[in-house]
């Protein structure tokens, strides 16, 4: 699964932003509005402790009108953990 890579602070304001949209008070309630995701992952999303997944990136889009325009991201390979571990234990 491929994620998106947002630079720093900017993960926390693109979902800050889609709960003004929808009118959410929290990410816990976001996730009551019909998002398959834990609550706990969603608070690492929130924290930029983790990267957001591409297909929640693309609901969380839909579901709160915003253009994927406005944010200046990239997406990962697939494979992005597993080079950067690789280049990491190549180093030791």
């Amino acid at each position: 699964m491929s994620r998106i890579k947002f630079p720093k602070g900017k993960q926390k304001e693109f979902i800050k932003k889609v709960l003004e949209k929808t009118n959410c008070p929290s990410v816990r309630e976001l996730r009551k509005r019909g998002f398959d995701v834990s609550y706990s992952a969603l608070k690492n999303y929130f924290s930029e402790r983790r990267n957001l997944p591409s297909d929640l990136y693309e609901q969380l889009l839909n579901f709160s009108g915003l253009n994927k325009k406005d944010f200046n991201c990239k997406i990962l390979e697939d494979n992005y953990g597993q080079v950067k571990g690789g280049k990491k234990s190549k180093r030791k």
